[in-house]
């Protein structure tokens, strides 16, 4: 059951000349938008190469730790490694990452552009890391339009576009999929107009209010969504595009990692929607279209209160003793 490792191992030395961009290119990079290059990069347009990065990242963090860990955003900075043995990625430019986490505003966006050797530019949003902060704004698309996170992505896609010419594609696992297509349908128009085509890859969807503009409507054509036949994330809420839908080598949630979607040749196994899969997504919706918008304001509100109130910034550091919850 081949994954994006065996992929890069099978298929890294075929170039782009021989064999274009594809679904699972988009997943490498994606996934590589969770690496954390603070201290190794910083929000200027200056470039780093791909061993650069590799190097300077795995001087700051443990490679071993990596490979032991259970969660995909601290085992996808190994794609580095992976991506350095072969033609199609290791000649890979980086560029303008920022990382920015605001309390106050319920704001938590990341991203990084990588200079591809087809002249393309892949610009990725990483998607919800542990801090407290980042996943409530995920659940705040539950009731607002447009979150912080959402149009800091736009104006980081605006001063990427404006600054590197050529063609771009947008990506993003989970949140970073959805303020992807966010950031792809309110971007700059003559910016839009040079997007090849956008990746959400199980990313959660929209309010009905952001789907019935035009500018959303305008980019549907280029979007790729991408789930897990057992999808709970890429399914909240709507988006109205028809989904890509692949196997993994787990269950249940822990689908959502895209480190176990299989993969064959250069191109996901594609599957139907589980029942299970199914149950989910007519229960959430059922669920949602029966809650306005000032009880899931104060559910939201009432639930993140429980978490601030430790003092805690990420679940890493959440411990319940005797039945409290409680900061490390």
């Amino acid at each position: 059951m081949a994954d994006i490792f065996d992929y890069l191992k099978k298929r890294g030395s075929i170039s782009f000349a021989e064999d274009p961009f594809n679904e699972v290119d988009n997943l490498v990079l994606a996934m590589l938008a969770y690496a954390d290059f603070d201290g190794i990069m910083d929000n200027s347009f200056k470039e780093i190469d791909l061993e650069t990065a590799d190097r300077s990242y795995f001087e700051k963090h443990s490679r071993s730790k990596a490979r032991k860990s259970i969660f995909h955003f601290v085992r996808a900075p190994l794609l580095m490694d992976s991506m350095l043995k072969g033609a199609r990625f290791r000649d890979t430019k980086l560029t303008k990452y920022v990382d920015i986490v605001n309390d106050d505003k319920d704001m938590q966006m990341s991203a990084v552009t990588f200079m591809l050797n087809d002249g393309s530019a892949y610009v990725a949003f990483r998607g919800t890391d542990t801090t407290v902060v980042g996943w409530k704004e995920d659940f705040n698309m539950s009731y607002q339009s447009d979150t912080e996170g959402q149009l800091s992505a736009v104006n980081y896609l605006n001063e990427v576009g404006k600054e590197i010419k050529g063609p771009i594609r947008v990506g993003g696992h989970s949140k970073g999929g959805n303020f992807a297509v966010y950031a792809a349908a309110f971007c700059d128009r003559e910016i839009q107009d040079r997007i090849v085509a956008v990746y959400t890859n199980d990313g959660p969807g929209f309010r009905s209010e952001v789907m019935e503009r035009e500018a959303y409507k305008r980019i549907l054509p280029k979007v790729v969504s991408i789930v897990p036949d057992t999808a709970i994330v890429g399914v909240l809420l709507t988006s109205n595009v028809g989904h890509i839908v692949v196997k993994s080598k787990e269950a249940g949630l822990m689908q959502h990692d895209a480190l176990t979607w299989m993969v064959e040749q250069n191109r996901f196994k594609q599957t139907k929607q589980s029942a299970i899969g199914s149950l989910i997504d007519s229960s959430q919706k059922e669920w949602l279209s029966n809650i306005d918008d000032e009880t899931r304001e104060m559910f939201v509100n009432t639930l993140f209160s429980l978490f601030e109130s430790t003092g805690m910034e990420t679940f890493d550091e959440m411990v319940v003793t005797d039945g409290y919850l409680q900061k490390r």
